[in-house]
C-alpha cells in the first residue's frame, strides 16, 4: 500500500512494534543528520540500527541526544538562527529514536514531527519558502521499511 497522507502514514506507524518504530524513526533522523553535527545526534542514531542494542545503550543514547538537545536549544539565541534551530530539531528527532517508551508513545511519529520540523528551518533559513519535501520522502522511507 502506498502512503499518500498523514492518516495513513500515522495509522502505519501505529501497527509497527517498538523496535520496528525505532529502526524507521532512525530513518528518518538519517534524511536530516546533515543538518546536525553533534556526535552525539550520530550516536544515538547508529545505536538503534544495531540490531542488539541493549537497554543500557538506549539510556546512554537517549542521555547524550538529550544534552544535544538542550544544549542547541539554548545556543539558537534571541536571534533566531534557523540552521542551528535546525541542528536542535534534529537532535530532538534523534532523542526520540531511543527514548524509554511510554503507553501510547509512537517513537517514529515524534521523530517524523521533529524532523519535519528541522527540515521547514533549513528551508527559512535558506531562504526557498517552507515547502516541506521530507513528508513525501518519510512515506518512502516507511512504504520502504513495510515491504521488506
Amino acid at each position: 500500500m502506498r502512503i499518500s497522507n498523514d492518516e495513513e502514514f500515522k495509522a502505519a506507524l501505529n501497527e509497527l512494534d517498538v523496535y520496528q518504530q525505532r529502526r524507521v524513526a532512525a530513518a528518518f533522523v538519517e534524511s536530516v543528520l546533515p543538518l546536525c553535527s553533534d556526535v552525539r545526534v550520530n550516536a544515538a542514531v547508529t545505536a538503534v540500527k544495531h540490531p542488539g542494542v541493549t537497554d543500557v545503550e538506549l539510556a546512554t543514547a537517549y542521555q547524550g541526544a538529550n544534552s544535544a538537545r538542550i544544549e542547541s536549544f539554548t545556543q539558537c539565541g534571541k536571534e533566531t538562527d534557523w540552521l542551528a534551530q535546525a541542528g536542535h530539531f534534529v537532535a530532538k528527532a534523534a532523542q526520540c529514536c531511543v527514548k524509554p517508551v511510554e503507553p501510547g508513545d509512537n517513537l517514529a511519529w515524534d521523530a517524523a514531527m521533529a524532523a519535519r520540523m528541522a527540515r521547514a528551518c533549513e528551508s527559512v533559513a535558506e531562504g526557498s519558502g517552507t515547502r516541506n519535501n521530507e513528508t513525501e520522502k518519510q512515506y518512502r522511507i516507511l512504504y520502504e521499511h513495510l515491504n521488506r
